[in-house]
């Protein structure tokens, strides 16, 4: 038996939307049904943005500081940051996150020093807030975002995940497209693609290691 050797398969958003209908039951016919049916898919898209953390959508970007400025509008593709750092003479120091409340309730936000803190406000376009105010404009910050996947905006697009989510995709907009043109399947599509979610953000997981050390200010002996 002679193996392929290839590790290439993809699907575009054409394959995608076939293999959904066909879970549903269904063929695509029409132009609708691709239109329909790619409106879904960005939707879902939307949707697993929402349910958290997706390994393959973190990037590592860059500010550059300016005295006294202690506001910078994000990229409109920034979900969340997940960990900011401020480089100085190549030694990083972390800031840390802080709420809004926090953040309003500092009495003095025009307080320049190197910043030990962050806030995120999280309007369309992100506006990362940072204090005290840079004290000079040679620093650099560094941070983690998570951003959004890609569209598919078109027929011929792969769509931008890693391989392990291909079955995740499939399942999702079957589970989605089942909602408006097969509602007797919706509920076994909808426990399968859970189930292909649950897997795929299982293995999806970050795999430091950690240590759990119990707390001994309560212990006491008799």
């Amino acid at each position: 038996m002679t193996v392929s050797n290839s590790k290439d398969f993809e699907l575009d958003v054409t394959e995608y939307i076939e293999e959904a209908f066909e879970r549903c039951g269904l063929e695509v016919r029409t132009g609708y049904d691709l239109r329909t049916a790619k409106r879904s898919l960005n939707l879902m898209l939307a949707e697993w943005a929402n349910r958290g953390l997706n390994q393959w959508t973190i990037k590592q970007r860059t500010l550059s500081l300016v005295k006294a400025d202690g506001e910078y509008p994000l990229d409109p593709d920034i979900i969340d940051v997940l960990s900011v750092v401020i480089r100085r003479d190549n030694t990083d120091y972390a800031l840390s996150r802080v709420s809004r409340d926090t953040f309003i309730t500092i009495p003095n936000k025009t307080t320049q020093g190197r910043p030990t803190q962050f806030f995120l406000d999280r309007q369309i376009t992100p506006n990362l807030k940072i204090w005290p105010v840079p004290e000079n404009s040679t620093d650099i910050i560094l941070y983690d975002g998570l951003t959004r996947m890609d569209d598919g905006d078109a027929q011929v697009n792969t769509m931008d995940m890693p391989f392990r989510f291909y079955p995740c995709l499939a399942a999702g907009l079957a589970y989605y497209i089942s909602m408006k043109r097969a509602p007797d399947r919706i509920q076994l599509l909808k426990a399968v693609y859970e189930e292909e979610f649950e897997r795929a953000m299982t293995e999806d997981r970050d795999r430091s290691s950690f240590n759990v050390v119990p707390a001994y200010q309560y212990f006491r002996t008799t």
